[in-house]
């Protein structure tokens, strides 16, 4: 299983590396999306990658891309990444785990939704009965379902800066009333369409970030990557019950060792333990496999 946890491509012009991507320019209209083996959690870089995590995101997201195209297109173009970097070593990074992608403009913000009362969600909710200002039914326990999904954006802040979760107005204020109610319209059918596919292998998408760019002509496109463990809460269906946080597929496992830790939560984060490196990358590839079966 090879690890990566920088990409270092002599072949394309290096545009921007993110939390666990580096972009290429590949040309004019088109980009190379390198998934590292980097991890983020708490908005900080993890100095130590998850083996073969870059690989599974690339299998998980082609997967999902070409399952809810029909919900909205993707940024995907089908050109294969290793026919446009030159060296067998630039080959070898991008094997298995890179698009080439249409060049689109990114929207400003991370569209999220929440089918079910954990995390921060949860925490919110019991401070103030809402989540993110949706004001929700007194009486709910953690992890259970809610009464509809919920979309609930967030900014998009830069490496190492936080995230900050926004109303929709504040959405509208950024996008425009049309195309936050788009973005907000094709996040919540992206969600129903996944979790009710999920349901079927056994796993529970309990909440989930899409992105979404647009074209020259203002075509909206899901772009970034989708519902993988990176940006997904998945439980297991067997091991469900309302009122605790069922085991998740997912980098919950390494917050969790994260927060037990005594971490600030400020860079630099801690080095983590070869076991619980291990653990994390099996749980993704498990995920992997419940999902798609292979």
């Amino acid at each position: 299983m090879s690890v990566l946890h920088q990409s270092s491509l002599s072949s394309l012009t290096l545009l921007h590396r993110g939390k666990v991507r580096d972009l290429y320019e590949v040309d004019d209209q088109h980009l190379l999306i390198v998934q590292t083996d980097r991890l983020s959690a708490f908005d900080v870089i993890l100095p130590d990658p998850i083996p073969g995590k870059g690989e599974v995101l690339t299998t998980m997201s082609n997967f999902w891309f070409e399952k809810l195209q029909r919900v909205i297109p993707n940024h995907l173009t089908g050109i294969n990444p290793e026919s446009v970097v030159k060296t067998d070593a630039d080959r070898a990074q991008v094997r298995g785990r890179a698009f080439v992608t249409k060049k689109l403009k990114p929207l400003p913000i991370e569209a999220i939704v929440r089918g079910y009362l954990a995390g921060s969600g949860w925490k919110d909710y019991q401070k103030t009965g809402s989540v993110c200002g949706i004001k929700l039914p007194a009486g709910l326990r953690e992890a259970e379902k809610l009464p509809e999904p919920l979309f609930t954006p967030s900014t998009k802040a830069a490496v190492g800066a936080h995230d900050e979760n926004i109303s929709f107005a504040q959405a509208v204020e950024l996008l425009g009333e049309a195309r936050a109610c788009e973005v907000r319209d094709a996040t919540l059918a992206l969600y129903v369409e996944a979790a009710n596919y999920a349901a079927t292998r056994g796993i529970i998408i309990a909440d989930t970030k899409f992105e979404f760019g647009v074209d020259q002509a203002g075509k909206l496109y899901l772009i970034d990557e989708a519902l993988t463990p990176d940006s997904s809460r998945f439980w297991p269906a067997d091991q469900y019950r309302v009122g605790s946080n069922p085991p998740s597929f997912d980098k919950q496992f390494v917050r969790d060792w994260l927060e037990a830790s005594g971490w600030n939560k400020h860079d630099p984060a801690p080095r983590i333990p070869a076991d619980v490196l291990q653990k994390t990358a099996d749980k993704y590839r498990e995920a992997l496999v419940k999902l798609m079966g292979a």
